[in-house]
């Protein structure tokens, strides 16, 4: 608290008095059915930790007392498995379908729009399952808390419920019995989509190989084979044995009182007594292995990729128990020290010899299973050189182990430690929650793992007495027989073979089906479908109201002034010594052709080094000096026309306040001095980026498909095409398999030519008030290095496009190797300032929560699927992901249309959008984002405030009136585009009507 020195003496001494209050608790005294089990002070992170004990059941408690108003709560189980069905990842799916306080079918989705949560969600890991939310409100936080724990300790768990969440057998049209039958689940097509991410598919069967004998060679979230042998009995079996007090694990965070948590989960855990036979019992401690171990399998060719480098291996060692929280803290920074950043033995001898195109998806330390593991790995390797990146490894780690670590880059380290530290975070909470959790259900004290500073003190002390990190070399990873070499090559059969695999599946299971069972399918389908659209008496779930959301925008206190002919806006507030800087150069109107590099120049800034300095001695620099350093583009639409965008170019970055001027210098520097004639440095750059960005379609395909959809709609939507979108995965893809690259740097230089310059930048800083006069100097010094103009573009590389963007409707698909489909569908909207805004917002909740979760979620099984409305850039948007359908999915957007007109909406349900709207509005910012909309958008506290009133404001009729208008009337004149991300499918051809796009050649947004 003493830290925070430029609020009220009032108010910090009220902070201190809370703060220490909690210390006043002592090792075991009782209270509320608890007993305290220990207290501590953690100052470096302005925390008091309580852990405790529940004398009835046993239950855990670790409480995080902090002057933070985003309070936390979560509950976990410890739920190892003993085979690949998912049933930890499927009951979390159902535990949140209903109750026995809460008897409505899915009262978890249900509070999402009753509440001002700023998060809420459920996670399986491979060892756990865990519910937590956050929020500021108070009656908020015992609503959720009471529903959360009625869904996890008394849950329905309906048969139905087990059926449309984790999987079933039902007639591709359940009214229909001539229909076939098919697989269906929201969790079987979730994990069929996690199996198309070879980076996750890659990661989970290498864990499984090196921990073979315990429950880590399972997969907790289930594999699609072996999902469909779960039964409902099951996972009632897996409820009753595992989701008890006896097993749990709550955490709560925040500046809500301790007692008053301890008094309402007592209360909800009255009548269960403390029971042994309840903690699982399943092997988790890996024997090791008397010889290094070898493993090859296969997966899906890559059609974006080069044939000949989609190759991944690694080597793995196993490491420390994690229990020992020092070796834990240890190994986590000599993984740090041996492969993050430019300057890392591993990034050099692996990623800067082009060897591979970037790590591979397991590569680093991971704490997360209770023997924990590190790994070196590439991917993007040609097959010939398997042998050499093996031998490479294990050179390198000698060559470590005989020269040691230079002491400023252990420096750097603990550099950056300190820094996180610091950071004024909205989910600070959450944050802690992730990093111990893991931890805490492998028996490890949480608190020890919070103490951070007591390890960089024992760590200062190990490294006094000389070559600790070697030993820890010596001992875990040269002279360590558990490790595994783990490859993973390409298959032409792959995809197919996991198509028959389901096929074949499914035709044993349908053979097998009596006349009985055949009829229960039908009728369980018949079922579904009228729970699924039943109308249901949701007065039992608690609710906030209107009133609960404030009338007004905070309002942030900025300063806007000018040094050297820039504009500069200043947030002066507390921020624990930390100066945040941004900066935006806004571009010239360059053509599509230039646009494509942008997105490479800006990594090229932070990734190419100097003619004076190597990219890895200017990478110790930052890392010492700053919190990191960055350079993105940036696209921003204005507020009162969606037809006019701003594009630019971002520089971000922070650093304590100490090292303001070397943060300023480092920033020059990369400005001024990056030499884009390192041509291998440049292609290791490339390949790293069309690596990359290929392996996110498979995570995020909703995002890519929303955004070339757009990209004929709006002009901010085709430039976000052209820098993120598809049309740059394929761009980067063919840059990566072009030899000669002298093109590609003059085009660089081009663009550094004209950009960055005085009168084209302005810059924001969030500081504290005593270091104003540091960045202003420093800043002043930065802004005199810029040439005041920059050098002409070429006509030729200028936009010849000034007349005002004509929108075009298409359809296109693109043919990829998943398992599952993505899908948007989008139409243009409105400005910011536009009154038809607020409506369309809450049109797009309105429909996502009453009907397109319910068509495309429950009952075709997607993982995700609504509309979204784009308050910033005017898009309105459907989207389904990892998806089972296509074209049937789309129908289901055009029926969502009609389903408006015809749908009277309740205040209750009027109310619940407008409070599902403000949970983001009104979310807490971390400090570095205050004033950012301002700052980057052009939009003031006054349009903001607007905004809010005409949200609150909307009427159904509102509704009604700009789902005609923007929905409704397009939708008939064909004034809208479409795209698909998926399996090739005989009903998508060009003769439809769509645009197929092939990776063999230049996509056309």
């Amino acid at each position: 608290m003493s830290t925070q020195l430029k609020i009220s003496s009032r108010f910090l001494q009220r902070g201190i008095r809370s703060y220490s209050s909690k210390a006043i608790l002592t090792p075991g005294q009782r209270l509320q059915g608890y007993q305290v089990q220990q207290v501590r002070k953690v100052p470096e992170l302005e925390l008091t930790a309580i852990t405790l004990q529940h004398e009835a059941t046993g239950a855990r408690h670790l409480h995080i007392d902090r002057e933070d108003s985003n309070n936390v709560f979560a509950v976990g189980f410890h739920t190892p498995v003993q085979n690949d069905t998912g049933v930890p990842h499927i009951l979390e799916h159902t535990t949140l379908c209903g109750s026995q306080k809460y008897p409505v079918r899915d009262p978890f989705f249900k509070m999402l729009n009753r509440s001002l949560a700023t998060f809420m969600n459920a996670f399986t890991a491979s060892d756990y399952t865990i519910y937590p939310f956050a929020t500021t409100n108070p009656t908020d936080y015992n609503n959720l808390r009471d529903v959360y724990m009625d869904a996890v300790f008394h849950p329905k768990l309906n048969k139905l419920d087990f059926k449309q969440e984790g999987w079933r057998l039902e007639h591709e049209v359940p009214t229909d019995t001539s229909t076939p039958i098919r697989f269906k689940g929201v969790v079987y097509n979730e994990m069929k989509g996690q199996n198309s991410d070879v980076n996750y598919v890659y990661y989970i069967r290498m864990q499984q190989a090196m921990f073979s004998g315990t429950t880590y060679e399972y997969c907790s979230g289930g594999e699609p084979r072996s999902i469909t042998d779960l039964t409902h009995e099951q996972l009632i079996d897996f409820h009753k044995n595992h989701y008890h007090p006896s097993n749990a694990r709550f955490y709560t965070y925040g500046n809500f009182p301790l007692e008053e948590h301890l008094e309402a989960i007592n209360k909800r855990l009255e009548g269960f007594e403390k029971s042994q036979a309840i903690i699982p019992n399943v092997n988790k401690i890996t024997k090791p292995w008397n010889e290094p171990k070898s493993v090859e399998t296969t997966c899906a060719l890559d059609p974006m990729s080069p044939e000949d480098r989609q190759t991944r291996l690694s080597i793995s060692y196993l490491t420390n128990d994690v229990t020992d929280t020092f070796e834990t803290f240890s190994m986590r920074l000599l993984s740090y020290l041996l492969l993050d950043g430019h300057a890392s033995p591993f990034y050099k001898a692996l990623i800067d010899t082009n060897l591979g195109s970037e790590f591979s998806s397991n590569t680093g330390y991971d704490n997360s299973t209770r023997t924990s593991s590190l790994s070196i790995g590439l991917q993007g390797v040609k097959n010939d050189d398997v042998d050499k990146v093996k031998s490479t490894i294990t050179t390198v780690l000698e060559q470590v182990r005989r020269e040691g670590f230079d002491p400023k880059r252990i420096e750097a380290a603990i550099h950056q430690m300190e820094l996180g530290q610091k950071h004024k975070t909205a989910d600070f909470g959450l944050t802690i929650m992730h990093g111990i959790t893991s931890g805490w259900f492998n028996e490890v004290d949480p608190v020890d793992l919070l103490e951070i500073n007591k390890h960089i003190e024992r760590l200062k002390t190990e490294l006094a007495k000389g070559d600790y990190f070697g030993g820890l070399i010596d001992k875990f990873l040269l002279n360590n027989k558990h490790t595994l070499s783990f490859v993973m090559r390409p298959s032409e059969n792959y995809s197919s073979s996991v198509l028959d695999e389901e096929k074949l599946r499914l035709e044993k299971k349908v053979d097998a089906l009596t006349d009985k069972e055949k009829a229960e399918i039908a009728q369980d389908g018949k079922d579904l479908l009228i729970s699924q659209e039943r109308t249901e008496d949701l007065s039992c779930l608690p609710t906030l109201q209107l009133s609960d959301v404030a009338n007004k925008t905070k309002h942030t206190i900025l300063e806007h002034t000018g040094l050297c002919n820039t504009p500069v806006q200043w947030r002066t507030t507390s921020t624990n010594g930390i100066t945040y800087f941004r900066a935006i150069s806004t571009l010239p109107s360059l053509s599509d052709d230039l646009k494509l590099y942008l997105p490479l120049f800006c990594d090229a800034l932070l990734s190419l080094g100097t003619r004076q300095q190597s990219m890895a001695e200017i990478d110790e620099e930052i890392r010492l000096y700053t919190g990191g350093l960055r350079a993105s583009t940036t696209l921003s639409t204005n507020h009162s026309d969606i037809d006019h965008i701003e594009e630019g170019i971002a520089l971000v970055g922070n650093c304590l306040d100490r090292n303001i001027e070397k943060m300023y210098t480092i920033l020059a520097k990369l400005i001024h001095e990056t030499n884009f004639d390192d041509v291998e440095k440049l292609k290791t750059l490339i390949n790293g980026n069309a690596s990359s960005m290929i392996n996110s379609i498979a995570d995020s395909g909703h995002i890519f498909a929303r955004t070339f959809a757009g990209s004929s709609l709006l002009p901010s939507m085709h430039n976000a095409e052209i820098m993120s979108g598809m049309t740059q995965v394929n761009f980067m893809s063919r840059l990566a398999a072009q030899e000669d690259i002298s093109e590609v740097v003059a085009k660089l230089k081009q663009i550094a030519s004209a950009v960055l310059t005085q009168s084209s930048l302005r810059v924001a800083i969030t500081s504290g008030e005593d270091a104003v006069e540091s960045n202003t100097k420093s800043l002043i010094n930065f802004l005199q290095g810029l040439p005041a103009e920059g050098s002409k573009i070429s006509s030729k590389s200028l936009s010849a496009n000034t007349t005002v963007f004509t929108p075009q409707y298409k359809k296109s698909f693109f043919p990829l190797p998943f398992q599952v489909n993505f899908s948007a569908q989008v139409l243009r909207g409105v400005p910011y300032t536009h009154p038809d805004g607020a409506s369309l917002q809450m049109l797009s909740s309105l429909m996502t929560n009453h009907f397109l979760h319910r068509e495309i979620r429950e009952k075709n099984g997607a993982y995700g699927g609504g509309a979204r409305y784009g308050g910033l850039n005017g898009l309105f948007s459907f989207y389904s992901y990892r998806d089972p359908c296509t074209l049937e999915t789309l129908d289901t957007f055009g029926k969502s249309v009609d389903w408006v007109q015809q749908r009277t909406f309740t205040d209750q349900e009027m109310t619940e959008s407008k409070l599902s709207i403000f949970q983001d509005i009104d979310a807490p910012q971390s400090v570095s984002q205050e004033g950012m909309h301002q700052f980057v958008h052009g939009i003031s506290d006054e349009m903001r405030q607007w905004r809010r009133e005409a949200l609150l404001k909307v009427t159904q009729d509102d509704i009604k009136r700009v789902a005609f208008e923007y929905l409704e009337k397009p939708v008939k004149q064909n004034e809208y585009s479409t795209a698909l991300l998926g399996e090739s499918n005989e009903r998508i051809t060009k003769e439809q009507g769509w645009q197929i796009n092939q990776w063999d050649k230049v996509i056309e947004a």
